[in-house]
C-alpha cells in the first residue's frame, strides 16, 4: 500500500490536495430573534467570521470543530453536527480550502460574553469573511425546516411551557408570525399536558405542557 497507484498510474501525492477547514454556525435566540455567534478574526484585519479552524494532521473533523469552539469562542460541551461541505474553489482567498460546515443550536445563556464575540441576528449580518454568510444561510434553513412541524426540537425552552411561549419561540426561529389557533391545533397533539396552569397577563391561566 505504501506505493499505491491508481488505474492511471498516479500516486495519491500526484493529485492536488486542498486544505480542509471546519466552520461552525452556533445558532441561538437572543432578544427574541434568531442569531448566530461570530468571532473576531485573530489576524490583522479584525473582521467577523464563524468560529473555525484548519484540520490538523491526525485530527478528526469533530475534534477540529470542538477545538475551534474552545479556542476561538471559549465554548465547551457543544454537540455540533455536520451540515454541508462548501467546496467552491475560489471561496477562500488564502488558497484552495474546503470547509466542512457544522451547526449547533444552544440557549443563549450557554454562550460566554467577550469583546471578541458577538451575536448577530441572522437577518442583519455584518460583513463576514469568505462564504460564511452562505454557511449561516444554509444552517438557518436547516434549523427552520426542523421547526416547521415539531415543537422546539432543539429544546430551547425550559419545560413546562405554555403554548404561547412555544409559539413565540417558533416565531423567533422561523422569522414569521404564526396564527395562534392554527399553531395550537398543530402542536398540542405532539405535547404532553401536565395538568398545571400558569398565569399569563390578565387572562385565564394557561395550561402547561411538556414535550411528548
Amino acid at each position: 500500500m505504501a506505493d499505491y497507484r491508481d488505474s492511471s498510474g498516479r500516486r495519491l501525492v500526484d493529485y492536488p490536495q486542498p486544505s480542509v477547514a471546519v466552520d461552525t454556525a452556533v445558532l441561538t435566540i437572543a432578544d427574541s430573534a434568531l442569531a448566530v455567534l461570530l468571532v473576531r478574526a485573530g489576524d490583522s484585519d479584525g473582521e467577523w467570521r464563524l468560529p473555525g479552524s484548519f484540520l490538523h494532521e491526525g485530527e478528526t473533523l469533530r475534534g477540529a470543530v470542538l477545538r475551534s469552539l474552545r479556542t476561538k469562542a471559549g465554548i465547551d460541551g457543544l454537540r455540533p453536527r455536520q451540515l454541508h461541505v462548501f467546496d467552491e474553489p475560489g471561496r477562500d482567498d488564502r488558497g484552495w480550502v474546503l470547509s466542512v460546515a457544522h451547526v449547533d443550536v444552544v440557549r443563549v445563556d450557554a454562550l460566554p460574553a467577550s469583546d471578541d464575540l458577538r451575536l448577530a441576528p441572522v437577518g442583519r449580518l455584518p460583513e463576514l469573511k469568505y462564504d460564511h454568510r452562505e454557511i449561516v444561510a444554509f444552517a438557518v434553513d436547516a434549523l427552520r425546516s426542523e421547526y416547521l412541524d415539531v415543537p422546539d426540537p432543539a429544546e430551547l425552552l425550559d419545560s413546562p411551557f405554555t403554548i404561547r411561549q412555544l409559539r413565540l419561540l417558533h416565531e423567533a426561529v422561523l422569522g414569521v408570525s404564526l396564527v395562534p389557533d392554527t399553531f395550537r391545533r398543530a402542536m398540542v397533539p405532539l405535547l404532553r399536558g401536565t395538568g398545571l396552569m400558569r398565569a399569563e397577563g390578565k387572562g385565564r391561566p394557561a395550561e402547561l405542557f411538556d414535550r411528548g
